[in-house]
């Protein structure tokens, strides 16, 4: 294991099938998190980002590979033994419109998990913690009794931290917190999400679509196409150089001043091909403005290019 690594997953994959069709939406993917860092995860649509982070909770059971959690092989445990690990992975879902159950008040979301899980000892110490979690995401006390119909989005969301934050979670996957919001809200949370790593010592991977949610709030960052990683650096690393063709198309979108006036998009043609049937070779050879005849027949492994920096592709090594 990676040292100080909290989260390592080696090989894993998530296939899902059916009579007709294998889909391949996460095909071999290795990466650590180490404790107290953020990895942000990018990519489009379809990429297998969610995916890879419910497979990590095994909301997904894994199709093959290792989840190791602090030293221990979760996907070797059976229920009962992985009881205790659920409590210390926990999940900020995309849409805080449909992840709050609308017959239930605020308390009920929030506490009901802590009740379950025999964390507090009477009804008075729920609503204290939950009084408690409300005012950590800044939201009130008193908010604890209303339903979620009352909230706007981004209170809708800063609800479903609280409820991930209840069970004291050592590690917090955010899956597109902010993608359903308006930009104003979404550097609220985002601010909020980084003071929170920093009070409560958490461990997180950040899922988001663009790089541009990514580049604050992440220590690290990897870029997922297809099923596959094909390139992790640190943050600060990855906007200064990018290595993998695809890496430079996604940061090319990014309208930002600070990119200067010389600022240059690369257009990608083609759609994204299906994860069903994949290319044989790279997977990107198939929108890639830089590949050659070794790209569409072989597949490139992930390889070090610096320390904390890997890249999967042919062209640049």
């Amino acid at each position: 294991m990676t040292q100080n690594a909290l989260i390592e997953i080696k090989d894993l994959t998530k296939y899902f099938f059916s009579k007709k069709t294998t889909i391949r939406a996460v095909d071999g993917v290795s990466l650590s998190i180490s404790k107290g860092e953020t990895l942000g995860l990018v990519g489009e649509s379809g990429c297998g980002k969610s995916t890879l982070g419910r497979t990590i909770l095994c909301l997904y059971p894994a199709t093959s590979g290792n989840i190791i959690y602090n030293g221990i092989d979760i996907t070797r445990l059976n229920k009962k033994e992985f009881q205790c690990y659920k409590q210390k992975m926990q999940i900020v879902f995309q849409n805080p419109y449909s992840s709050l159950n609308p017959r239930y008040r605020i308390i009920e979301t929030v506490g009901e998990a802590i009740k379950y899980h025999g964390l507090v000892a009477s009804k008075n110490e729920q609503i204290e913690r939950v009084a408690t979690l409300l005012e950590t995401v800044g939201l009130q006390a008193d908010d604890m009794y209303k339903f979620p119909h009352e909230f706007s989005g981004g209170q809708r969301q800063r609800i479903g931290i609280a409820r991930a934050l209840s069970m004291n979670p050592e590690f917090l996957i955010c899956d597109e917190p902010v993608s359903a919001l308006d930009v104003s809200i979404q550097a609220q949370i985002l601010n909020l999400l980084a003071d929170l790593r920093e009070k409560m010592g958490l461990t997180m991977l950040f899922i988001a679509h663009g790089l541009n949610v990514v580049k604050h709030i992440s220590n690290r960052i990897g870029v997922m196409y297809l099923g596959k990683l094909v390139e992790v650096a640190p943050s600060d690393m990855l906007f200064e150089h990018q290595y993998h063709p695809y890496t430079q198309a996604l940061l090319s979108a990014i309208l930002e001043p600070s990119l200067g006036t010389n600022h240059h998009f690369i257009k990608l043609n083609g759609e994204l091909p299906s994860p069903a049937n994949p290319p044989l070779g790279c997977r990107f050879c198939t929108r890639c403005p830089q590949a050659s005849k070794r790209c569409w027949t072989e597949e490139p492994p992930m390889q070090e290019m610096a320390v904390g920096r890997e890249v999967a592709c042919f062209y640049p090594l």
